[in-house]
C-alpha cells in the first residue's frame, strides 16, 4: 500500500508540471481543447494526491507499522480520535496534507471560476500548479511519508502525549487550511498583473477566498492559544514562540489586505498597496511553513532539520522577487482613480494598515534575530517575551483604537468636527467606565489606558448599531426586535466586520487583564495543609493513581474555599506515557467570567504525603475564548450576501438616505 501512495505522489508531481505548462500555453494562445487537457490534468493531480492521503490514512487506522510514519506517530493504544490527527502530526504527513488541501482548493476554484474571470484562470492555475509541484517535490525528494521500516516493530511509539488533546484535531487543520487558502488569491493577483488588468477583477473574484483563509488562520491561532493554556501547564496562552509568530504574521498582513481591499473597491485607490500586501501574505505563509520544518529556530512545535531549507529558500525568493518584479513592471498602469482626505475612513484604514505592517516587521525581526545573531557573531541570542510585549503592546492598542475611530468616521463629508461629534457618546461612556475601574480595581496607568481604549472601541461599535437601528425604525417603521434582526442582514459585510472588531476587543480585554493582574504562588503541602492566594484557599487531600493500557496517571486532590466558603473540589494530574519517556501535566482550572484559578501539580514525595503545587489566578482569561467565538460569528456573517428587505425596497433610496442623514446628524 505504501508503494501505491508514493507512486501516486510521483505521478501527481509530473501531472502538476504538465498542467502548469498546459495552462501557460492556454494563457498565451487560447484553445478550448488544450484548456480541457490542462483542466483534466489538474483534476488528475487532485485525485492522485487524494489517493496518497487515503493510503496513509488507511495505514494509520489499520496500524500498518511497516510504514515508518505510522510507527512514529501511532501505537496500538492510540485512540481512534487521535489516530485522525496523526495524519498531520508529523513533518511528511503535514506536508502531504498541505499538498492535498492545495490540490482540492485549486480544483474548486478552477471549477467555479472557469465561466467567470475566464481570462484570469489560466495564469492563476499556472501559479497554483507550480506551488503544488513544489510541495510534491518535497514529498518525493526529501520527506517521503511512505518510507518503509527495515524492521517492523510490534508496536509504534505513539502520538506525543502533549499532542493528545482536542486542540490537535482542530488547530493544525485550521492553520494549514488558512495557509493553503491564501495561495488562491495570490495566484489570481499574479494573473491580473501578468495580463495587465488595471481594475478590481481579481479582488472581486477573490474576496471570499481571502476572508475564508483569514478566518481559518485566525481561528487556528485562537485554538492554539487555548490548547497551550490548558495543556502545557505553564499558565499562559502566548509566549511569542517562533511557530506561534509564524501563524500570526500572515494573519496580520491579511487583515491589512481585507481593509485595503475595501478602500480599493469603494474608492479606486490603494491598488498597488493591496497587491503588495497580498504578495507579502503568501510569502509569510511559505516562510511560516518553512520555519516549522527548517530546524533554524528552536521551538516545541518545530520538526528536526530535514534538508528542506534550500528548497524553501529558493521558492520563497522566486515568489517574493517574482511578484515584486511583476508589480514594478505594471506600477505605472496601476494609478489610483480616486483621492483621499486627511480626515476620512480611507486615511484611518491606511494608517491602520501601516501599524499592522509595522507590527509584523517587529515580530519578524524578533523571530529571526537568533538566527541572524548566530550567523553574524556565532552566538545565538534570543529575544524573550518581554521584548515582544514591550514593543507590540502599544502597537496593538493603537490598532484597536483606530478600529474604533474607523467605525464612527464617515465615508463622505468627513471632517474633524463630524468625527468629534460622532465619538462624543463612545468617549463619554469609556470615560465613565475608566473612572469606575480606577475607583474600584484598576490602578496601573497602562492597564487603565488599555481598558479605556477597549471600552471606547466597543462603545463605538454599539453606537453605530444603535444609530443605524434608529434610522431604520424611523424610515421603515420596524419594531425593535425586527430592526436588529434585519440590520445585519441588510449589510452583512459591514456589520459582520463590526462584530469581528467586537470579538478582537473582547480578546484584548482578556489579554490585558491576565497580563497585568495575574498572581501566582508555589508551595509544598502536606496532606491537610492549605495554600492561600487572594480569596482562595486550597487544601491538599492526597494523591490517587490510575493506570490505563498506555499511561500511568497521578492525581492530586484539593478542596477549594473562596472567601471562607467551600466552593468545591479541584484536581490536577500528571501522567506518564508508557511508550515515551515524557510526562504531561493536566492542570486543574476553575474558570469564571471574572478570573481563572489555575492549579499545577509539579511534584510529590514517594509516599504521596507531600506534593508541590503552583497556583495562579489569571483575571478575565475566559473573555479571550468568548472573544474568539464572537470573532468567528462575525467572520461567518461577512460571508452572507447582502439582502434588501421588501419594505426597504419600497422606500426610495433618496428618501432613505435623507432621513438617515437627518437622524445621524440629530444623534
Amino acid at each position: 500500500m505504501g508503494t501505491l501512495g508514493y507512486i501516486s505522489i510521483i505521478i501527481a508531481f509530473a501531472a502538476a508540471i504538465y498542467s502548469a505548462i498546459s495552462f501557460s500555453l492556454v494563457a498565451k494562445k487560447p484553445s478550448a481543447h488544450l484548456f480541457q487537457r490542462a483542466h483534466n490534468s489538474l483534476v488528475f493531480v487532485a485525485i492522485l494526491v487524494s489517493v496518497s492521503v487515503l493510503v496513509l490514512s488507511y495505514g494509520i487506522f489499520t496500524h500498518n507499522f511497516e510504514l515508518e510514519y505510522v510507527s512514529s506517530y501511532t501505537s496500538l493504544n492510540t485512540s481512534p480520535f487521535f489516530l485522525l490527527s496523526a495524519l498531520w502530526a508529523g513533518n511528511s504527513g503535514s506536508l502531504l496534507f498541505w499538498a492535498w488541501l492545495l490540490s482540492v482548493f485549486s480544483l474548486i476554484v478552477i471549477l467555479t471560476r472557469r465561466g467567470k474571470e475566464r481570462e484570469l484562470v489560466p495564469w492563476a492555475a499556472v501559479v497554483l500548479m507550480v506551488t503544488e509541484a513544489f510541495f510534491l517535490l518535497l514529498l518525493v525528494a526529501v520527506m517521503n511519508p511512505f518510507t518503509q521500516n527495515l524492521q517492523i516493530p510490534a508496536d509504534g511509539s505513539g502520538l506525543n502525549p502533549m499532542l493528545q488533546n482536542l486542540g490537535m484535531v482542530f488547530h493544525p487543520p485550521a492553520l494549514l487550511a488558512g495557509y493553503v487558502g491564501f495561495t488562491v488569491p495570490f495566484a489570481f493577483a499574479v494573473s491580473a498583473l501578468i495580463l495587465g488588468k488595471k481594475g478590481n477583477e481579481w479582488l472581486l473574484a477573490m474576496r471570499k477566498w481571502i476572508l475564508f483563509s483569514w478566518l481559518l488562520l485566525g481561528i487556528g491561532n485562537i485554538i492554539g492559544m487555548w490548547w497551550a493554556y490548558v495543556e502545557l501547564g505553564w499558565g499562559g496562552y502566548w509566549v511569542w514562540d517562533p511557530v506561534e509568530n509564524a501563524g500570526l504574521m500572515p494573519w496580520l498582513i491579511a487583515t491589512a489586505v481585507l481593509h485595503s481591499s475595501i478602500i480599493q473597491r469603494r474608492k479606486g485607490i490603494f491598488k498597488v498597496w493591496t497587491l503588495l500586501l497580498m504578495f507579502l501574505t503568501f510569502c509569510l505563509v511559505i516562510f511560516g511553513t518553512f520555519l516549522t520544518r527548517s530546524g533554524m529556530l528552536s521551538s516545541v512545535h518545530t520538526f528536526n532539520d530535514t534538508g528542506m531549507a534550500p528548497y524553501f529558500i529558493l521558492f520563497i525568493a522566486l515568489a517574493f522577487f517574482g511578484s515584486l518584479g511583476l508589480l514594478f513592471y505594471r506600477y505605472n498602469e496601476l494609478k489610483s482613480s480616486g483621492s483621499e482626505q486627511l480626515v476620512s475612513k480611507e486615511s484611518t484604514f491606511f494608517l491602520n494598515n501601516l501599524l499592522l505592517v509595522g507590527t509584523t516587521l517587529v515580530i519578524l525581526t524578533g523571530t529571526v534575530f537568533p538566527a541572524i545573531s548566530e550567523a553574524v557573531s556565532g552566538v545565538k541570542v534570543s529575544l524573550n517575551a518581554s521584548f515582544f510585549n514591550a514593543v507590540n503592546g502599544p502597537l496593538f492598542l493603537a490598532i484597536i483604537l483606530l478600529a474604533g475611530i474607523c467605525t464612527v468616521i464617515r465615508w463622505k463629508n468627513a471632517s474633524l468636527i463630524t468625527l468629534l461629534k460622532n465619538i462624543l457618546w463612545p468617549l463619554m461612556v469609556s470615560i465613565v467606565i475608566a473612572v469606575i475601574l480606577f475607583a474600584t480595581v484598576i490602578k496601573a496607568p497602562g492597564a487603565l489606558l488599555a481598558f479605556f481604549i477597549c471600552a471606547f472601541v466597543f462603545s463605538s461599535i454599539i453606537s453605530e448599531f444603535i444609530s443605524e437601528a434608529k434610522v431604520r425604525d424611523r424610515v421603515l417603521g420596524y419594531s425593535n426586535v425586527k430592526t436588529w434582526a434585519t440590520l445585519i442582514w441588510s449589510n452583512s459585510q459591514g456589520y459582520g466586520g463590526y462584530i469581528v472588531h467586537a470579538g478582537i476587543v473582547l480578546i484584548a480585554v482578556g489579554v490585558i487583564g491576565s497580563s497585568f493582574y495575574s498572581v501566582e504562588k508555589e508551595e509544598t503541602l502536606k496532606i491537610g495543609d492549605s495554600l492561600s492566594l487572594n480569596q482562595y484557599t486550597l487544601t491538599y487531600a492526597g494523591l490517587d493513581s490510575q493506570a490505563t493500557p498506555d499511561k500511568d496517571i497521578v492525581i492530586a486532590n484539593l478542596s477549594m474555599n473562596k472567601s471562607g466558603v467551600l466552593a468545591g473540589k479541584i484536581k490536577t494530574e500528571k501522567y506518564f506515557q508508557k511508550s515515551q519517556e515524557q510526562s504531561v501535566t493536566e492542570v486543574g482550572i476553575r474558570s469564571t467570567l471574572i478570573e481563572d484559578l489555575y492549579v499545577i501539580l509539579q511534584g510529590w514525595s514517594a509516599s504521596g504525603e507531600t506534593a508541590d503545587f503552583k497556583v495562579m489566578i489569571s483575571p478575565l482569561v475566559s473573555w479571550i475564548w468568548i472573544g474568539g467565538g464572537v470573532f468567528l460569528l462575525g467572520g461567518l456573517i461577512t460571508f452572507w450576501p447582502n439582502r434588501k428587505n421588501s419594505e426597504e425596497c419600497n422606500v426610495s433610496q433618496s428618501e432613505y438616505q435623507k432621513l438617515r442623514k437627518e437622524k445621524k446628524e440629530s444623534d
